[in-house]
């Protein structure tokens, strides 16, 4: 009789520093023989591949993934996790993350850490995976997995190119090109200045760079006295 495949998830983000726009997480779960043929695609960590080449593996890890979950965490939602004392911008990752692997009730599920503090984070995680899951599931949880494991690599390739979408979905409603959300690029920083206070819905605002935008208009028009 055969063996029945062991079913491996992997788990990433993509978007988690910018001042604009959504941050991205998906949760792949690939049956295990089947991330050999990811290395065959040429599948690796995001980061190291060009936008045409994500898109390019974008179709084809579809078709090799059993099951998904994708979650978009909207620029208010984050600004929450931020505001309230029991939570921060990891622990909304870990409750979202956990959940999405509990739903996939794989045997494996790899982690990528969004700090080099993974204890507190497995534990937190962990103790967020339902009951089911948690005694059951084998759990690594590493800081930079998406360069050490393949599925959580294919996994940030799908975050990326989702949350890609949705920033260029966002340049088209308003019609400006703000560049990429984060406060490195020159058209992000223009695009602060000049429209912080007409586009408020696209930031995050307890950025602290947002919050000093608001602070110097106000001087500005108390200094207009």
């Amino acid at each position: 009789m055969k063996e029945k495949s062991k079913i491996i998830v992997g788990v990433d983000e993509a978007g988690r520093g910018p001042i604009i726009g959504p941050l991205v997480i998906a949760a792949l779960a690939i049956p295990e023989e089947n991330q050999k043929k990811l290395e065959w695609l040429g599948v690796k960590d995001s980061k190291l591949l060009s936008a045409e080449v994500r898109e390019d593996l974008f179709e084809h890890i579809r078709e090799l993934v059993r099951d998904f979950r994708v979650e978009v965490i909207e620029p208010d939602a984050i600004d929450l996790s931020l505001k309230e004392a029991n939570t921060n911008l990891n622990w909304l990752e870990a409750d979202t993350a956990a959940r999405m692997v509990s739903e996939l009730d794989p045997d494996m599920a790899i982690i990528d850490c969004p700090s080099p503090n993974t204890e507190a984070y497995q534990d937190y995680f962990s103790r967020r995976l339902s009951e089911g899951v948690r005694k059951t599931v084998k759990l690594i949880v590493e800081h930079k997995a998406d360069v050490n494991y393949i599925i959580v690599s294919a996994a940030s390739i799908v975050a990326k190119v989702i949350r890609d979408a949705q920033i260029d979905r966002l340049k088209n409603e308003i019609g400006i090109d703000f560049g990429s959300g984060y406060l490195t690029d020159p058209k992000t920083q223009n695009f602060l200045e000049k429209y912080h206070d007409k586009y408020p819905e696209l930031f995050r605002k307890e950025w602290q760079p947002y919050k000093d935008k608001v602070e110097a208009k106000k001087q500005k028009r108390l200094g207009e006295f």
